[in-house]
C-alpha cells in the first residue's frame, strides 16, 4: 500500500469509517464502494478504506480480534510474526530480565507488539516510511514504545540490552520480489546479528525456516517455530537470550497447546545412529520442525522406532505412542510402487477419495491421484498411500491415519 493510502485514514473521518465496517466480503466490495461514494466520502478515502478492511480481514489468522485497530501494508503483513509467536519471542526477553528491546526492522509492528505489552521498553526501527507510520499507529497504545524511521544497522543502541531482528528476505525489483537464500544476503545480514550478539547484547533473529545448519553461527540456539503444522520461522538466539542445555529445538504450536523437543549438540548428519527397517507396525511423519531441527533420529529413539531410510524423514514403531512431534498413521500393506497395479487396486477397493503422501520419490500426488482415479468409478472408500523408498526399492505403503482418541498415552 503506498503512502497515499495510509494519509486518508489518519484523519478522524477516514479512522472512523474503517473502525464502522464489518468484515472484509470480496463478492460485496463493488456495491459496498458505490455505496461510501453516494455517501459523499472521496474516492481516495474509499480506496484507502475498502484496502485496509481488507488485509485486516485477513490479518485475523495471525493477530485474531486484534487486527480490527491494526493498520497493515500488503508486505508487512505477508513479513509479520504472527501473535502467538511473536509472545514466545517476548517471553524469552521477559525471562532474560531484558528491560529495553531495539526491534530493528519492526516492519508494521507485530513483535513489537508482544514486548510492549510485557512491559518492556521498545525502540522500534523501520526503514519503509508506510511501514513505519503503520508500525507508530499499531504501537500507538503503549507509551513505552517508540518508533523511528531510519537504517538497523546505524541505530544508536545506547541504553539497549536487547536486540530483536527480522531481516527482509526478499528482494524487489520491476518484475516482483525475490527469495534471498544466502544469510550474508539478507537486509541486515546476519553477519551483523553475530557482531551485535559479539558485543555481549542479548540478540533475537528471525530467519526463514530453510536457513541451512552449516550457516548457523557458533554458539547460538537455533528453534525452528511450527503453528498449526506449518513451519513458520527458525529463531537464532544469542547470549542471555539462548538456553545453556539447548543447541537445536523444534517448537510446535498447535491447539492444544505447545511442545518442544530439544537437543543440546549442533546437528551432525554423521552421527544419526538409528537404525532402519522395514515399513510395519505404525508410521510416524514427524512434523517440519522437527525435520528442520534434524531430531528426526532423536524422535526415532524416543518412540523406539526406527527409520524406513537413513535419508527419508519416516519413521516405524510397533508400539502406538501419542506424540505432539508427528503424525501417526498404521501401516496396513506395503505394495512395489507400479501405477498400473496401484490403478487395478484402486479399482478393487473402490476407493473415490485417495490422500497421497511422498519422501524421497520424484512423484506428483496431484497427478498420481488422477491417474490412480481416472476410471476407478468413484468408490465410497477413502485411502491414504505414503510413496517412499526402502534401500533400492520404491514402495507405496497402505495406512490409516490414527484417530487421537485412539492414541493410549503422551510420549
Amino acid at each position: 500500500m503506498a503512502q497515499e493510502q495510509i494519509a486518508p485514514l489518519l484523519t478522524p473521518q477516514g479512522w472512523e469509517l474503517l473502525n464502522s465496517l464489518g468484515p472484509y466480503s470480496e463478492k460485496d466490495a463493488l456495491a459496498l464502494n458505490s455505496t461510501l461514494r453516494k455517501a459523499g466520502h472521496s474516492p481516495e478515502l474509499v480506496s484507502a478504506v475498502l484496502t485496509q478492511s481488507r488485509l485486516r480481514t485477513k490479518a485475523e489468522g495471525k493477530f485474531g480480534e486484534f487486527a480490527r485497530q491494526m493498520i497493515f501494508t500488503q508486505t508487512g503483513l505477508e513479513q509479520a510474526t504472527r501473535l502467538n509467536v511473536a509472545a514466545r519471542h517476548a517471553e524469552r526477553f521477559a525471562g532474560a530480565g531484558i528491560s529495553h528491546v531495539a526491534d530493528l526492522g519492526c516492519g508494521i509492528g507485530a513483535d513489537s507488539l508482544a514486548f510492549s505489552s510485557m512491559d518492556i521498553q521498545v525502540t522500534a526501527i523501520e526503514l519503509d516510511e508506510t511501514t513505519a507510520a503503520c508500525a507508530t499507529l499499531n504501537l500507538m497504545p503503549f507509551p513505552t514504545a517508540t518508533v523511528r524511521q531510519g537504517e538497523a544497522t546505524t541505530v544508536d543502541l545506547t541504553g539497549v540490552d536487547g536486540v530483536w531482528l527480522d531481516p527482509a528476505r526478499r528482494t524487489t525489483t520491476t518484475s516482483g520480489t525475490t527469495r534471498l537464500f544466502d544469510p550474508e544476503a539478507f537486509s541486515p545480514p546476519l553477519s551483523f546479528v553475530e557482531s551485535l550478539a559479539a558485543r555481549g547484547l542479548a540478540v533475537g533473529v528471525k530467519m526463514g525456516p530453510g536457513i541451512p545448519h552449516e550457516s548457523l553461527p557458533a554458539g547460538c540456539e537455533a528453534q525452528w517455530v511450527s503453528v498449526d503444522g506449518d513451519v513458520v520461522e527458525a529463531t537464532l538466539w544469542f547470549n542471555a537470550l539462548a538456553r545453556p542445555a539447548v543447541s537445536r529445538a523444534a517448537l510446535i504450536i498447535g491447539p492444544k497447546g505447545s511442545a518442544e523437543l530439544t537437543s543440546p549438540v549442533p546437528y551432525d548428519p554423521l552421527a544419526q545412529d538409528v537404525g532402519t527397517g522395514p515399513a510395519e507396525g505404525y508410521l510416524y511423519e514427524p512434523d517440519g520442525a522437527v525435520i528442520r531441527a534434524g531430531l528426526v533420529a532423536d524422535l526415532a529413539r524416543s518412540l523406539g522406532g526406527h527409520l524406513l531410510d537413513p535419508h527419508i524423514a519416516y519413521i516405524c514403531a510397533g508400539e502406538l505412542l501419542d506424540t505432539p512431534f508427528a503424525s501417526v498413521y498404521r501401516v496396513l500393506e506395503v505394495k512395489p510402487y507400479n501405477v498400473k497395479a496401484l490403478k487395478a487396486w484402486v479399482r478393487a477397493n473402490r476407493i473415490g477419495v485417495l490422500d497421497i503422501k511422498k519422501r524421497g520419490m520424484s512423484v506428483t500426488p496431484e497427478e498420481l491421484r488422477k491417474q490412480l482415479l481416472t476410471g476407478s468409478g468413484k468408490g465410497p472408500n477413502k485411502a491414504t498411500l505414503v510413496l517412499t523408498r526402502i534401500g533400492e526399492d520404491r514402495v507405496a505403503v497402505v495406512v490409516e491415519p490414527v484417530s487421537h482418541r485412539a492414541l493410549p498415552r503422551t510420549l
